[in-house]
């Protein structure tokens, strides 16, 4: 019985990190420094140009809130999501984008360290 071999590609790794981290709205120099790196070895992970070590996987993941198989292997478990989360997304779907983004901002404000 064959298994098929999924194989790790940076630069699909670098862009699922990249969509999160705009997302998110943290700018690479941001992550960098969360996550203790050099922007630019932060922005070649981004651009696939090179690997990265395990720690710095964790560190990615974890500031993301990303499961290292979406972020190597674009793989998500399907988790149903808490009531309260449920609502937050019904009341963001049901205003303009103005309000929205208004809304986006100032949870990334809250909720920041």
């Amino acid at each position: 019985m064959r298994q098929s071999k999924q194989l790790y590609n940076r630069a699909a790794a670098g862009a699922r990190i990249r969509s999160c981290r705009k997302r998110l709205g943290l700018s690479r120099q941001r992550m960098a420094e969360r996550i203790g790196k050099a922007e630019k070895y932060y922005a070649d992970i981004e651009r696939g140009y090179c690997g990265m070590s395990l720690d710095t996987m964790i560190g990615i993941a974890e500031c993301l809130g990303i499961t290292l198989d979406y972020m190597i292997f674009g793989e998500q478990e399907k988790q149903e999501l808490p009531e309260d989360s449920k609502s937050i997304l019904f009341y963001l779907g049901n205003c303009d984008e103005k309000k929205r983004k208004k809304a986006m901002e100032l949870l990334r404000v809250y909720l920041s360290e």
